[in-house]
């Protein structure tokens, strides 16, 4: 039965798709939430439904079309794997419920359309991109002072990561690319979203190489892509992650969650997994533990901190304008202009996830904008699909379906 979409709720009732890792970091955040109760979960595995039936009481089903048919369900949290994404929100969506979806979209443009469509048709929510970096509150902030006009129109962006996403578990489908494997549709969302909100939004074209560089890995570890926007501004895209070089050196040892760090842990990742996972089914198995209900948590900040030591960040974003440059400082960003270089503070956010929870929300609730709709976010895809095109027959890829910021 699908909710009455006149009557706007106070209190949201969210389903679960799928109690895997993301969910696992997802819900402790949700929890924190008061407008927001959690009332269903579905996933293919038993122990993991009869341990979230025990934590909260709620509904319990193996198959997310089930859930999706609850009354006691307005909105959907999906979070199973990337190859489901759309047959997943599609099915929520056509049974009337809100959609906040797990980066990326899906792995095709007539999936992000289907979606689209049936969102629209209903009047309903699709947030798309769980925290994704480009929209942390530094980033925001060069956005801000972009639209200012203090340091004059921008002219050229680069942002680059490294890290160690190649050798964290994964299961097999996280390392073919047909799935969504790989890190053009895990991890290039987050850069594209960057350079694309201080960009304007409009991509134009798309020239890129993609590496795999690892024979028992044979997803894509790292990529260069030159984005030209549609007024001829450039922007270069790098990344890595092939657990070598990490790009929090840079930002003192404090990690993406902004928490210090071990220095030097080059290369540790791997070490790790080649001693806990001998075989793709002792990965597989590792991958589960840090899943809801499992035994192992990724370093983040506690549920409900609130305020994180530092800033959130996702490696190095340098902005280039008329006037100066500018770029993520541990506490705000640091510009460089006429009369020399200084900071301005950035309030932190409400946690890791905070912020896209509470759009989620007031979207729903109070009927306000979406910074990333879906119609953003299918143009993020298409130039994640240009970079495999043009690393594929190395050549330039012109984009046709970009649309531009939210001023």
């Amino acid at each position: 039965m699908a909710p009455d979409l006149t009557k706007k709720p106070t209190i949201l009732r969210l389903g679960i798709a799928g109690l895997g890792q993301a969910a696992a970091s997802m819900l402790s955040e949700i929890l924190t939430h008061t407008g927001i109760q959690v009332t269903a979960a579905a996933d293919l595995r038993r122990e993991a439904r009869e341990r979230f039936v025990g934590d909260f009481g709620g509904e319990s089903y193996e198959r997310v079309e089930d859930l999706c048919r609850s009354p006691k369900v307005d909105a959907v949290y999906i979070a199973t794997p990337h190859q489901f994404h759309a047959q997943h929100a599609v099915a929520a969506l056509e049974s009337g419920k809100h959609v906040l979806l797990e980066k990326p979209m899906a792995l095709t443009l007539e999936d992000c359309d289907a979606m689209i469509e049936a969102a629209e048709r209903r009047g309903l929510t699709l947030l798309v991109g769980r925290g994704s970096h480009g929209f942390d509150a530094p980033v925001l902030k060069m956005r801000e002072i972009i639209l200012s006009g203090e340091l004059g129109r921008p002219a050229m962006i680069h942002t680059w990561h490294y890290g160690d996403f190649l050798y964290r578990p994964r299961t097999s489908e996280e390392l073919d690319t047909r799935l969504g494997g790989g890190v053009i549709f895990n991890q290039g969302p987050h850069q594209i979203d960057t350079v694309r909100l201080l960009g304007g939004g409009r991509v134009r074209s798309v020239r890129a190489m993609t590496g795999i560089w690892d024979p028992a890995r044979r997803s894509e570890g790292a990529f260069t892509a030159y984005v030209e926007f549609v007024d001829g501004m450039p922007a270069t895209i790098v990344y890595s992650g092939y657990d070598h070089f990490d790009t929090d050196e840079f930002h003192g040892w404090i990690g993406t969650y902004g928490l210090p760090k071990k220095p030097d842990h080059h290369g540790e990742a791997r070490k790790k997994l080649t001693a806990l996972a001998r075989s793709p089914e002792e990965e597989a198995a590792l991958k589960a533990s840090y899943g809801y209900g499992g035994t192992r948590r990724r370093e983040e900040p506690a549920a409900g901190a609130g305020l994180t030591p530092h800033h959130i960040h996702w490696g190095i974003t340098l902005v280039s304008c008329e006037k100066g440059e500018m770029r993520q400082s541990l506490d705000g960003i640091f510009i460089y202009g006429e009369e020399g270089k200084r900071e301005i503070p950035v309030p932190k956010g409400r946690g890791v996830r905070g912020g896209v929870i509470d759009e989620f929300y007031d979207a729903i609730v109070k009927d306000r904008d979406l910074l990333r709709d879906g119609r953003w976010e299918k143009a993020t895809l298409e130039v994640c699909l240009a970079i495999l095109e043009s690393a594929r027959e190395r050549r330039e890829v012109f984009l046709k379906h970009q649309v531009p910021t939210r001023d």
